[in-house]
């Protein structure tokens, strides 16, 4: 976690907005690429809801969350039963032996195998068994001073539904919030993944679309990428301090992204703490962070491309809108420009099919393309180079 959160004041006022729903109509998806903060963001925002007298669960899905609606329902009840243990329900009372005896109540915690057991008795599909575990919940849970329970899913673009198998755990997912949504069951939905996540959202059901308030997270403006290269050392006790010169720098070298500017300037900080333990005179190492940025948090993924999938990125790399957006016919103009052998428009949706399936590239609903990882182009041409 960053030592201080620049920017993104909407967004916590957007979520502050939510949280004080009668009724819940709005459910939040945050995303954004990597290294816009957006898990960051979402651990701020645990607190405020807690605070607002909500209960949080939540975890990272993974991809075998998709493999079944069985898979879904058990991570369900698993982040469930986190906050529900502590409540109790008087199952009956036990006689005890004596004439003075009086019967004691038997309490029962709503732990994970109570709410397994309502889920497995309750009869019908995978939807109408949890729809009965979180009206139930909710029931008891009323009766306390909690408002509600906030969802929280990172990573939520690797749910998805999958036709072949016949299991549809986003659409159960989508459909079990609605549904329980509309009793007045005052449960909230908060999903956070990359760029790929609301385009499924709206492919698994179309209302998911006025079921969601997207909130877009982006590069931190010129005021912002200060504020947070410049506070978390502004201690009076910190013997590092930043010139204008040098914030410049680390702003312009990170390009705005949250991930980036925390990276370079903990490694500037290392840096200048040992030189000036050892008297030398500090200077930002361009090159040095540069390259250890490029192995720490890009050559994983340039690893898994193919020799030719690395020409095309090459190829898009060299577009000027190569931080942006482009498509399949810019690709295939520039290819015949900079390679001896261009690509063909089936070959560049071809391999933008296996770039996305990888994480490397997005289609956005402009039918457009962009790179999923922040300042891919440069590193790709710092390979070439």
């Amino acid at each position: 976690m960053p030592p201080y959160l620049a920017g993104r004041e909407a967004e916590q006022q957007e979520f502050q907005r939510l949280l004080k729903q009668e009724t819940i109509l709005d459910n939040m998806v945050l995303t954004g690429l990597r290294g816009v903060g957006k898990t960051v963001l979402l651990e701020r925002l645990k607190p405020t809801a807690i605070k607002e007298g909500w209960l949080w669960v939540g975890t990272d899905l993974s991809e075998t969350i998709s493999v079944s609606e069985a898979n879904l329902a058990t991570r369900i009840i698993t982040d469930l039963s986190v906050v529900t243990s502590a409540l109790t329900l008087n199952a009956g009372t036990s006689e005890q032996v004596g004439f003075t005896a009086t019967p004691s109540p038997i309490l029962q915690p709503m732990n994970y195998a109570f709410l397994n057991r309502k889920y497995e008795e309750t009869p019908g599909l995978v939807v109408d068994k949890l729809k009965a575990v979180l009206e139930f919940v909710w029931s008891i849970l009323k009766q306390t001073d909690r408002k509600g329970i906030i969802f929280a899913y990172d990573e939520a673009q690797n749910l998805s539904d999958n036709a072949p198998k016949e299991q549809y755990p986003l659409s159960v997912l989508l459909d079990l919030f609605q549904s329980i949504q509309r009793k007045g069951v005052p449960f909230m939905l908060v999903l956070v993944g990359l760029p790929t996540l609301f385009p499924k959202l709206v492919e698994a059901r179309t209302y998911a679309e006025r079921m969601f308030r997207i909130l877009s997270l982006s590069q931190l403006n010129d005021k912002d990428r200060r504020d947070a290269i410049v506070k978390p050392v502004q201690d009076a006790k910190c013997p590092i301090k930043f010139s204008d010169a040098s914030v410049e720098i680390i702003a312009d070298l990170s390009g705005g992204y949250p991930y980036f500017i925390q990276f370079i300037g903990r490694e500037v900080f290392d840096v200048w703490i040992q030189r000036l333990t050892a008297g030398v005179e500090t200077a930002i190492p361009v090159e040095e962070i540069t390259r250890k940025l490029d192995t720490d948090f890009f050559t994983g993924r340039w690893a898994r491309v193919t020799d030719r999938q690395r020409e095309m990125m090459y190829v898009i790399s060299n577009l000027e809108s190569c931080d942006g957006e482009f498509s399949v016919q810019e690709i295939v103009e520039e290819s015949a420009v900079v390679l001896s052998k261009g690509f063909g428009n089936s070959h560049v949706n071809q391999i933008l099919v296996a770039l996305t399936n990888q994480g490397l590239v997005y289609k956005n609903r402009h039918g457009k393309y962009s790179f999923a990882v922040p300042l891919m182009a440069g590193f790709i041409r710092r390979q070439y180079d």
